[in-house]
């Protein structure tokens, strides 16, 4: 067997309109065109990529390590400009860590506590 792309990262979150918000209208992502959902969520594209929220109304997300979110499970992202999008984030009331390796990064959180790493690239 032979690995030869990722299709889609599932993100559980619990409140389909918040997360939207921040994925849509902060982050910037476009909606995928697919088929109707049985489910309660959505996709994004991103390139060839696709994420795909699913609400759990129950969802809770853990991140063990509070000292540095890079160091949990995350989602990472490139952007163009990664000072637009701290400014973008800090704006909006998202805390952010800027990567303690020193690389042209910052990690945030959606309103579930997932951890989203976004890097100038």
């Amino acid at each position: 067997m032979q690995i030869t792309r990722c299709l889609h990262t599932a993100i559980l979150v619990s409140d389909l309109t918040k997360a939207e918000e921040f994925y849509r209208d902060i982050l910037g992502l476009s909606p995928a065109e697919h088929r109707p959902l049985k489910y309660p969520g959505i996709w994004y594209q991103v390139g060839d990529y696709q994420i795909h929220l699913i609400v759990h109304p129950h969802f809770t997300s853990s991140v063990p390590n509070q000292e540095k979110w890079g160091r949990n499970p995350h989602l990472a992202l490139a952007v163009d400009n990664l000072e637009e999008a701290k400014q973008r984030l800090q704006e909006r009331g998202y805390s952010i860590q800027m990567s303690a390796s020193g690389r042209a990064a910052l990690f945030t959180q959606d309103p579930d506590g997932n951890v989203i790493e976004i890097s100038q690239g």
